[in-house]
């Protein structure tokens, strides 16, 4: 098992991410380049970067990438709103994406203040 793998943060990154993909696939086929390829690229961003960053050397370069991820989980809230608000998505799933967003802020904080001095 690798180093990222055990991290609580992670899965929570990876089961987030496969509820992005399922939201995305709902809408319509003239955005799949569009905001679906956005946020689609912008969750997978979360685990990969927290994956890329538990293998440097340093927590401080760990701690960077961390925040790398918590960038990429505010651009898919960002997008998640976009889609809402132009009718791809129902203000219920927005919501449950949000609700899930901020626990996965939460963790990704308190990873990185962890791993700062």
């Amino acid at each position: 098992m690798f180093r990222f793998e055990k991290f609580d943060v992670w899965q929570k990154a990876i089961v987030f991410t496969g509820k992005v993909y399922r939201v995305t696939g709902q809408f319509p086929p003239d955005e799949r380049f569009g905001l679906t390829s956005q946020m689609r690229r912008a969750a997978v961003s979360i685990s990969s970067n927290i994956a890329e960053g538990s293998s440097r050397s340093s927590d401080t370069d760990f701690a960077r990438f961390v925040q790398i991820a918590y960038g990429s989980l505010m651009e898919v809230v960002s997008q998640a709103v976009i889609a809402r608000n132009e009718g791809f998505m129902a203000d219920d799933r927005c919501h449950e994406l949000s609700t899930d967003a901020e626990e996965l802020a939460r963790m990704l904080s308190g990873l990185r203040s962890r791993l700062l001095p």
